[in-house]
């Protein structure tokens, strides 16, 4: 199952691509077959990377691969539109989110002796920056850690109800919503409900799940 396409327009010189799916596992290898098919003569490559909604440590191989080409190619190569949970990932990596292949600008310098309270607001403001961003990290963890249940609830729910790959993602999280379920015990629950021996997911989770899948038919 592709979690990664990269589609776009290829000219003379320039190649203008468009990534659009999840940055994980297999994603640099995508990518690599993709570079090594372009024409000798491209002097600048452009991603846009709007269509991508996910992105784990892979995601930094996948810049890896960017970054190698461009050198060995002495290409031009720029990624934009980063967003969402993929950006946050850029910032918490120290990368400048408006071009991840060069490094994060630094900080203007703090006045040399800061008065008192500016000094107490300062340390304030990093002590809660640390604080959201040791959450996030924690949120990205737990989030690889359900990658492989989730994986396999959108297999079983394409191959019971004929839908994409992305069709039963925004299944899934549909359902997380209607029945106020984390997302991987739904997809825990799904997995579960495939084996005969297995329990039923309960009546909330059963009607939300097919409320998520009769809005989606009517998409």
């Amino acid at each position: 199952m592709n979690t990664l396409v990269i589609s776009g327009r290829v000219g003379a010189d320039r190649a203008d691509l468009t990534p659009c799916g999840e940055l994980v596992h297999g994603c640099a290898e995508t990518l690599a077959r993709t570079l090594a098919e372009l024409p000798p003569t491209i002097t600048r490559v452009d991603l846009d990377m709007k269509g991508v909604h996910f992105m784990d440590t892979a995601g930094l191989q996948f810049l890896d691969v960017l970054g190698d080409f461009a050198r060995q190619r002495f290409v031009t190569v720029t990624t934009t539109n980063w967003n969402g949970q993929p950006r946050r990932i850029l910032e918490l990596a120290g990368l400048d989110t408006t071009d991840p292949l060069r490094p994060a600008p630094r900080p203007d310098p703090e006045p040399a002796q800061p008065s008192a309270p500016v000094s107490s607001a300062v340390a304030l403001e990093r002590s809660e920056r640390l604080h959201v961003l040791q959450e996030e990290v924690e949120q990205l963890r737990q989030a690889i850690a359900s990658r492989p249940v989730i994986d396999q609830a959108r297999g079983i729910l394409m191959a019971s109800h004929g839908c994409t790959s992305d069709e039963a993602w925004h299944i899934l999280r549909e359902t997380s919503q209607l029945s106020n379920t984390k997302l991987r015990d739904v997809a825990a629950a799904v997995t579960a409900s495939a084996r005969p021996d297995s329990p039923r997911p309960s009546p909330a989770l059963r009607e939300a799940l097919r409320r998520a899948i009769a809005r989606r038919r009517q998409t």
